[in-house]
């Protein structure tokens, strides 16, 4: 299924040409509200709107002097517009201008990887329904417990990929705030209707109060939904790895005919995909630990998140939205094996039916205590003798003195287990 927010769109939102961008347009919405204030003259507004403009190769010759990235960009500017360029950035301080054009950028990727989730669940949804009624075995700490089907599996990851899809909208909200109040936040140099101006036509929030800075907890909760998303995709991926395991073979990645999965065994098909998804998580989660990091800073800024933040915001949203779209793409082409997911059941003889039987011998008036180490010792019988666990049922006299033969099948009914599916589905959505 073809992607309609790809890699290359996320990464141009990080592109220094739309940062550049969108600092201009910070800039020049700035003197816009100056202008509306009678402190930038009409005239001057022409001027600067008709000229500005910026090249990046001279902001970063102008930065080898200046070593200062803003003040590089704002002279640059500067050069094309002329005189009324000492009206640009007038009352401003550079985070500003950085922290406003970060918000936007940020709010940006995060509607690309709202997208791709969305994506993703309408895959899980469609999953679900194709085997809403596929019956298979559920696990406990790795071992047969009760059956399920594989549509209430795919079910359960669609419903967590929807609290994905809001906490991922969550994590735009709370960054989608902009700040144009001065060096330490108190609008010294600036009126506070620019910044409600700027901000309004961004589509952003005004902050209701910064330092020179926006607080670093906005990104921070930002930078740890991104990583909790990631980490259920990890788990969805860790699943489905543990489906394919020889020993299990219930679904497996899709493998392509001229695929290789062994430099040395051509017999293997290996979960890569699946595998890498579950690598790159540990990155998010790295990442998010580095964007708390950032949220104590000494009074009213220091430098010391900016550096890590321009790594791994943008390193963090372009990984999720490739592990969004891989894994969207892979639940698309998942194998499903039913046939093996049946013969799975059949491979514990019966025994995964023992609850079933205890509850019916708690209906004979039997007390839980003894009813479960009945049954257990039934069950233990069975798999000692190496017979169905109908048969070890049927041969023990304490069960067989409160329940007949055909109370005893009827246990075995695997609808009892799957009555309630419909139900399950309706409340889920689906």
């Amino acid at each position: 299924m073809i992607q309609r927010y790809t890699l290359p769109e996320i990464a141009r939102v990080w592109s220094e040409e739309n940062k550049f961008a969108k600092m201009l347009r910070i800039e020049i919405l700035a003197c816009e509200a100056l202008s509306k204030l009678k402190i930038v003259p009409k005239d001057a507004l022409f001027q600067i709107k008709k000229k500005a403009r910026f090249d990046i190769e001279r902001i970063k010759k102008i930065e080898e002097k200046t070593n200062h990235d803003l003040i590089s960009f704002v002279m640059n500017v500067s050069e094309y517009v002329g005189d009324a360029a000492k009206y640009i950035h007038f009352g401003l301080t550079s985070s500003d201008v950085v922290d406003t054009a970060f918000s936007c950028l940020m709010q940006e990727a995060g509607g690309i990887l709202i997208k791709n989730a969305e994506n993703l669940l309408k895959a899980f949804r469609l999953k679900a329904r194709k085997y809403k009624n596929t019956i298979m075995i559920g696990r406990s700490h790795g071992i047969h417990a009760e059956p399920i089907t594989f549509g209430l599996k795919m079910a359960l990851f669609y419903e967590e990929t929807k609290r994905a899809v809001e906490r991922l909208k969550r994590a735009r909200d709370v960054i989608s705030y902009g700040k144009i109040s001065g060096s330490v936040g108190t609008y010294a140099n600036i009126d506070p209707s620019v910044e409600e101006y700027v901000c309004g036509k961004l589509g952003l929030k005004p902050a209701r109060i910064s330092s020179q800075i926006l607080q670093r907890d906005r990104h921070a909760e930002f930078m740890t939904q991104v990583a909790l998303v990631g980490t259920s995709l990890e788990k969805f991926a860790t699943e489905f790895r543990a489906l394919q395991r020889t020993e299990i073979g219930e679904a497996e990645e899709y493998f392509a005919p001229t695929q290789k999965g062994s430099s040395s065994m051509p017999h293997k098909k290996n979960p890569i995909m699946f595998e890498r998804i579950c690598g790159l998580t540990r990155i998010l989660r790295g990442n998010a630990v580095s964007a708390m990091e950032n949220v104590p800073l000494w009074h009213e800024r220091d430098i010391s998140h900016s550096s890590v933040e321009r790594v791994i915001v943008p390193d963090s949203t372009i990984l999720l939205n490739y592990m969004l779209v891989k894994m969207e793409g892979l639940v698309n082409r998942l194998v499903v094996n039913e046939k093996r997911m049946s013969e799975n059941i059949e491979k514990t003889k019966g025994i995964v039916f023992s609850q079933h039987v205890l509850l019916e011998l708690v209906k004979k008036g039997l007390t839980r205590i003894t009813a479960y180490d009945i049954v257990q010792e039934a069950s233990l019988n069975m798999q000692k003798e190496d017979i169905h666990f109908k048969d070890a049922l049927k041969k023990n006299k304490k069960i067989r003195d409160v329940m007949n033969t055909r109370e005893i099948e009827e246990c075995f009914d695997i609808g009892y287990h799957t009555k309630n599916t419909d139900r399950i589905f309706k409340k889920v959505g689906i």
